[in-house]
């Protein structure tokens, strides 16, 4: 389900909630990310690698140079929640996508491979609007370093292949160019888990700003949490999940108009990550 963010008080009651998931399925043919190409202009801006050529971590942009802002959105759905969706469940949220697009706001979209299997529409149709980019969050939704809010966890040996399913899941679903960015579940990671995911190729995309709108029903809250929060720069975590994060379409409408007012523009995390590179 949604993501578990360590500094909020609330993650908790989240990763009880998913105490009860089971192990993830056994991986199908996947994908890798795709390796740079020779002309970097034709590959979306990455970060170099880390320290020992680990993957490395953005977490926010410059705060100098004009006032910038990326909301992402994590479209969250667990290897073994399709039971919960054939009963009804709503794992997606069509409104959010559609005040985005009617607000003329751009986003990342970072989407797990067992979502864009249940929504392949959905999934295609946010992949190839150019006012969205769909990036990695696993395709399992499970935990890649132990003690993540009772999330279950991938082994080790399984991290590179949940990784590239999630890949396959979306080119499965007509996603045309899914960016090459990893947000870990729950946000948690160890230098093991970076050191695995290197050979994929991707930057792991973290943020600054929790929104707070996982299980939240007072969208005025939420919204104040994030203007509050917000600084030149910044990546805002908020969910695509209706039955998890309700009120968020109502906050994005009260948080766009207000940012905007206070001078800030809305741009996607590559858009981020290269001005981090230019001023890097």
């Amino acid at each position: 389900m949604t993501i578990r963010v360590r500094q909020v008080a609330a993650a908790c009651a989240l990763g009880a909630a998913l105490t009860a998931c089971g192990a993830p399925s056994a991986p199908h043919a996947s994908r890798p990310a795709p390796s740079a190409p020779s002309a970097a202009e034709s590959r979306p801006p990455t970060l170099a690698p880390g320290p020992a050529g680990l993957t490395p971590v953005f977490k926010n942009g410059p705060r100098a140079g004009g006032r910038t802002v990326a909301l992402t959105f994590d479209a969250d759905m667990t290897a073994d929640e399709g039971p919960r969706a054939a009963k009804g469940e709503h794992f997606d949220n069509p409104q959010l996508i559609s005040t985005l697009r009617t607000l003329k706001v751009p986003a990342t979209v970072f989407m797990t491979g067992r979502w864009a299997d249940e929504y392949p529409a959905e999934a295609r149709a946010i992949g190839r609007d150019p006012q969205f980019e769909i990036a990695n969050h696993s395709y399992s939704h499970y935990a890649f370093t132990g003690d993540c809010y009772g999330l279950p966890t991938v082994a080790p040996d399984r991290m590179k292949a949940d990784v590239e399913r999630a890949y396959t899941a979306f080119k499965k679903a007509g996603v045309p160019n899914a960016m090459p960015y990893f947000r870990f579940p729950g946000g948690c990671y160890d230098r093991q888990a970076l050191r695995t995911l290197s050979a994929v190729g991707v930057t792991a995309v973290q943020w600054d700003v929790v929104s707070g709108d996982a299980f939240a029903t007072d969208s005025d809250a939420v919204a104040q949490q994030v203007l509050e929060g917000v600084r030149p720069g910044s990546v805002v975590v908020m969910h695509c999940t209706r039955s998890a994060a309700p009120a968020t379409e109502r906050a994005v409408r009260m948080i766009v108009p207000e940012l905007r007012k206070q001078g800030y523009r809305f741009v996607k995390v590559s858009q981020l990550i290269g001005a981090t590179g230019r001023h890097g």
